[in-house]
């Protein structure tokens, strides 16, 4: 009878544990949505897409413009609500770009040399429907961009030097709570930054607003 009534026991035991089990995946699978104390970290792949609008040439070159090479590389985010609704997102990630003068003395497309850009942003962010699946956002807010290994091509440019610069940004996107604390995300981003370039020691002058559009998808995770 002890042994039996043991038996019984471990497997009222195992049984309430297999139901509570059951219970927190069901919990875990459901949606979570978005909500005020929340932190979210997103992993996207993005295509940087620069306009090079009001692009010039001084100096020794006076005609021509500034053209910038579009690149695609992975980008990080981190998120913290403030409220259901509201955000602020640090996005970090970094791209490569080739330089070139375009219709110029020197070509039509000629390459003077390349660039690395980490610009850091901050952006506020409002979301709509934070607590269904599929929750849209905008957000506004401050970018700064770093240029670094800043190489000349080394042809008829030997030397080649970027200014870094402030700017402002802004952004469309949503999110999609597919299952749990797992999110699906798609966002443009426009950032509207300018910079300076000095070729050759400052013989040849460029100036270009950059201004680019940042394309991307990718998940997320709600802690």
């Amino acid at each position: 009878m002890k042994n039996l009534l043991l038996a019984t026991s471990l497997l009222t035991g195992l049984a309430f544990a297999d139901v509570a089990t059951a219970k927190a995946q069901a919990t875990d699978a459901a949606p979570v949505g978005k909500g005020a104390g929340a932190f979210m970290i997103r992993g996207r792949l993005i295509g940087v897409i620069p306009e090079n609008s009001s692009s010039s040439l001084s100096g020794a070159i006076n005609t021509g413009g500034v053209g910038t090479s579009n690149f695609v590389t992975p980008e990080a985010d981190f998120s913290y609500f403030l409220t259901d609704n509201i955000a602020l997102e640090l996005i970090a990630a970094t791209s490569k770009h080739d330089l070139y003068a375009v219709n110029s003395p020197l070509g039509s497309s000629y390459r003077v040399g390349s660039t690395w850009v980490l610009p850091p942003t901050l952006l506020l962010q409002y979301h709509f429907m934070p607590h269904e699946k599929f929750s849209p956002y905008v957000g506004a807010g401050v970018n700064v961009s770093f240029f670094y290994a800043t190489s000349a091509a080394n042809n008829a440019v030997t030397s080649l030097a970027l200014k870094s610069n402030v700017g402002a940004a802004i952004q469309v996107g949503f999110d999609y709570n597919f299952s749990g604390r797992w999110f699906a995300n798609m966002d443009v981003k426009q950032i509207f930054v300018s910079t300076e370039a000095s070729i050759n020691g400052g013989a040849i002058r460029a100036k270009t607003a950059l201004n680019p559009t940042v394309v991307g998808a990718g998940i997320g995770y709600r802690f």
